[in-house]
């Protein structure tokens, strides 16, 4: 077995190996590696292993390069990392190609951001911060909505009466989304990502991402870019106009999405990560969908704690307040600057 280096030559066949894998996400996919490289121009450093010429074992991995430091992580951008392999050896063999990487580059550290439970590794630090939420789509409407809590439902239907209209779409919906989605995180004091990254992710994933605009009348009210991969719909990012709360417009968002998801055959929702004690993270709960902890991990080389650059951080508190009060045109035009250093 020998460990090698990703190049766009490989492309095809590390998705082929992802597509059979059941432990491989969306964000695992070459795609997602070409929109972080395209947006961000962050060094490619990925590995997979081979074994009489079959992939059995691949680890997305970039070099950041930042305001905080260097780290190589799986993967910026993205809720869902680390290696996905075969069997234990090619697990293995690229957790120490990994480690010897971060080592040579001597990087702050190596993070891993795994979706499930991996097998133990001396050397590496959990965090615990993030958890995910996911539920299953029955492709009978009645039967979805009686699967969510009364308070849900409710709010689904107060969405319904107010009569939203929905359309589905690409490229041709992304200023009506960015618009909605940047107002939404200047709101949360959070800098917002680029128009190109969106784009990126439309071009690169034209069958498997798409956007999902609710408007009143003429007016855009919410939207959601979405991903799809294999069984499940991810909704990654949203933004919905607050004059519409009242009117359940982020519940009839979801509930919406989920509909149109169980008509095109999807059997699985993916409501995406969230740390506990958030508004996000409250939301989703309300809605009783299964729980689960992401495990991710640290390798620190030259870093002696776990870093901590989520939101929640006291030290970005003023930032935080600062930023909830520029005016939108400017956080759109610094805002991308900023995040860069957030992968």
């Amino acid at each position: 077995m020998e460990i090698k280096p990703y190049t766009p030559t490989v492309a095809e066949r590390w998705d082929e190996f992802l597509q059979r894998h059941k432990a491989a996400t969306f964000c695992h996919l070459s795609g997602w590696q070409r929109v972080v490289e395209n947006v961000w121009q962050h060094r490619q450093q990925s590995l997979f292993a081979e074994r009489d010429g079959k992939i059995v074992g691949v680890l997305p991995l970039f070099l950041v390069n930042g305001w905080f430091g260097s780290m190589l992580v799986s993967v910026p951008n993205a809720v869902y990392g680390g290696i996905v392999a075969d069997d234990l050896t090619a697990h293995q063999a690229l957790i120490a190609a990994a480690q010897a990487l971060a080592e040579d580059q001597q990087v702050n550290y190596l993070e891993l951001r795994d979706s499930q439970t991996a097998p133990p590794q001396q050397g590496f630090l959990p965090q615990d911060l993030y958890v995910s939420f996911e539920h299953p789509i029955p492709d009978n409407e009645e039967d979805l909505m009686s699967s969510f809590p009364r308070d849900v439902r409710r709010m689904i239907r107060l969405g319904k009466q107010f009569g939203f209209r929905a359309s589905v779409g690409g490229i041709e919906l992304l200023d009506e989304f960015y618009n909605l989605y940047a107002a939404s995180v200047r709101r949360l004091g959070t800098p917002v990502f680029p128009k190109k990254l969106f784009a990126e992710f439309l071009c690169q994933f034209p069958t498997a991402s798409d956007i999902l605009l609710l408007r009143d009348g003429q007016r855009a009210a919410a939207a959601v870019l979405s991903f799809y991969f294999r069984e499940t719909v991810m909704p990654y990012y949203a933004g919905a106009n607050p004059t519409y709360h009242r009117a359940g417009i982020n519940n009839y968002l979801y509930w919406e999405l989920m509909r149109r998801a169980a008509a095109r055959g999807f059997t699985r929702f993916d409501f995406g990560r969230s740390k506990r004690g958030t508004g996000a993270y409250e939301f989703k709960r309300g809605w009783r969908m299964t729980e689960r902890e992401l495990p991710y991990r640290f390798f620190l080389v030259g870093a002696d704690k776990l870093p901590n650059l989520n939101p929640t951080n006291p030290k970005f508190n003023l930032m935080i307040e600062a930023w909830k009060r520029m005016p939108l045109w400017l956080t759109k035009l610094i805002g991308p600057k900023i995040v860069r250093n957030f992968p």
